[in-house]
């Protein structure tokens, strides 16, 4: 079972992920935010650190791929791989209680 914590780390993940691309892709904040129709950085320099619970949710994950010309499959890199090691650890867990 995914805990709170285990989701706020997934919400990492994503941010670090479109921070990268963003980067690599020449956007500052401020452009990425103003092409998503914000007037001001908070919801993408809050949401690419987690910071105060913010993060992109599918809409957001949706209109940057679109902006930034990548597939938004971009932004999940190192998501399977967390679950995987997630999944594997709460087997583990599972087995020494038994």
């Amino acid at each position: 079972m995914l805990e709170q914590k285990d989701v706020l780390y997934a919400y990492k993940i994503i941010g670090s992920n479109v921070a990268k691309i963003r980067k690599q892709k020449k956007y500052s904040q401020l452009k990425l935010s103003l092409a998503m129709g914000h007037n001001s950085v908070s919801l993408v320099s809050f949401s690419e650190i987690c910071l105060k619970g913010a993060h992109f949710n599918i809409e957001h994950l949706l209109q940057i791929s679109m902006i930034l010309e990548v597939n938004v499959m971009d932004f999940f890199v190192g998501v399977d791989e967390f679950l995987l090691n997630l999944k594997e650890k709460n087997k583990i867990e599972e087995n020494d209680i038994s």
